[in-house]
């Protein structure tokens, strides 16, 4: 693969990407494949905080068998360019969670791209992500549910919410649903926001001082993205970092 094959905005996977940054890693190494044989479960994370000014892009292929489970919960929080993506099928009456979140600010770009393959009947698939950006960071979420012609009963949804520390901070929330079969229930929202004014008034009244306010209100804005995470360990971690980048930004 050469350089002539580097991805550019034109791409709509790539839309909002910083693709001088990917070329600094380019070519790309294979994505990480995962694999749930039927009837089983896995959990996986990620905790994406790579060194500042690097760029992390993280690849995934995820194949999810007939009545198997995939929980997948990520964290991006690092590097200048910090990119997932996710590429998944469902195999019949299987299960496919994610929970993610981004956090931003300086100049980064941070992003979650996902694929969500309907392939067989009966199948569900959940997508839950938060973005918190601050100062001129670019939070992307590029997201498609595919319901193929012969997966009825599919039940799928993506819920996307944005929180804008500045004015100059941008986030991108395109959820996409395509549907060829009939007996579906697929639906998606993408909201964009600033912190509610009213209870931080209410907080500072209560004698709360303004970053320690800020950062409770944040910190519940993502609480939910890691309710599902069953190793206390690996949740720990994992709000952990998120806790400690937003005390970096406010």
């Amino acid at each position: 693969m050469s350089l002539l094959d580097l991805p550019t905005r034109r791409d709509e996977a790539w839309r909002y990407s910083d693709v001088e940054a990917v070329a600094s890693v380019w070519p790309l190494p294979a994505p990480t494949r995962i694999e749930v044989a039927a009837g089983e479960s896995a959990a996986h994370h990620l905790l994406q905080d790579a060194a500042e000014g690097s760029v992390a892009v993280h690849d995934y292929v995820i194949d999810i068998a007939d009545g198997a489970r995939c929980d997948f919960h990520l964290l991006n929080v690092g590097g200048r360019l910090g990119r997932v993506t996710f590429d998944v099928t469902l195999g019949r009456g299987s299960h496919f969670e994610l929970g993610g979140a981004i956090i931003g600010g300086g100049d980064q770009v941070l992003e979650i791209v996902t694929k969500v393959r309907h392939a067989q009947p009966d199948a569900t698939s959940g997508q839950t992500i938060r973005s918190i950006l601050g100062q001129r960071a670019v939070g992307s979420y590029l997201g498609s549910i595919n319901v193929a012609r012969d997966a009825q009963r599919t039940d799928a949804f993506q819920s996307v919410k944005a929180m804008l520390l500045d004015r100059t901070a941008t986030a991108n929330a395109k959820p996409e649903l395509e549907i060829f079969a009939d007996d579906v229930k697929c639906a998606h929202g993408a909201t964009v926001g600033e912190l509610d004014k009213a209870a931080l008034f209410y907080m500072a009244s209560r004698g709360m001082d303004p970053a320690t306010a800020k950062t409770l209100l944040l910190k519940a804005f993502v609480a939910g993205v890691f309710d599902g995470v069953e190793d206390e360990a690996v949740k720990g971690a994992l709000e952990a970092a998120a806790l400690a980048k937003l005390e970096a930004l406010v």
